[in-house]
């Protein structure tokens, strides 16, 4: 079994990554009740408040197994719940994890994810010492490929038909980015003589 996954908050110009309490159990309804946010996402808009709730205790019990680390991501301006960025599938004799991520559509265009997934790559790579993350998205995402190559991740596969969400089938495109990749990523330049 894992040790359990400290109760962490990240901290960016604009965000506040943190655990996701019952008080907020509203606003991670309205997330993921969006269908247009959830288009893209490997199960169909929440229509059942409760769900919210499962949700929470879900990731609480997770980190303790130490297996996830679900964020909230909070908008520094407002202090309201504007996304997730997840770790989870961490597999400690293996040093790699999936990652997963959803963030409000009138927050879409203006950085927001890219500065949240940026935090929460550098936890991952860091303080939890990981050696590779995965990431499995729907291929037409467009923006989410963009989020992930943009942070380093390379496309390493295609499933056909690797989900139903609802009555849809979908395919699924493999991401994957090692720490050296991206430490070497974040390393500046190096002078010329």
């Amino acid at each position: 079994m894992n040790e359990p996954l400290d109760d962490v908050v990240l901290t960016t110009s604009r965000l506040r990554l943190r655990t996701i309490d019952a008080s907020e159990t509203d606003a991670l309804f309205a997330l993921h009740a969006d269908p247009v946010a959830m288009r893209y996402w490997s199960t169909p808009p929440w229509t059942e408040r409760a769900v919210a709730a499962r949700s929470i205790e879900d990731a609480r019990r997770l980190r303790i197994a130490g297996s996830a680390l679900r964020f909230g991501i909070e908008a520094l301006d407002d202090r309201r719940l504007i996304g997730t960025c997840s770790i989870y599938n961490l597999q400690r004799t293996s040093r790699r994890a999936d990652v997963g991520y959803l963030l409000a559509r009138e927050r879409w265009g203006r950085g927001f994810m890219r500065e949240a997934f940026d935090a929460v790559l550098a936890h991952a790579f860091g303080a939890l010492d990981l050696n590779r993350l995965e990431a499995d998205i729907d291929p037409r995402n467009h923006a989410s490929a963009r989020l992930l190559e943009r942070a380093g991740f390379r496309p390493e596969g295609y499933l056909r038909e690797r989900w139903i969400v609802g009555d849809e089938v979908c395919d699924t495109a493999l991401y994957g980015l090692l720490r050296r990749d991206w430490a070497a990523a974040k390393r500046p330049p190096e002078e010329g003589p």
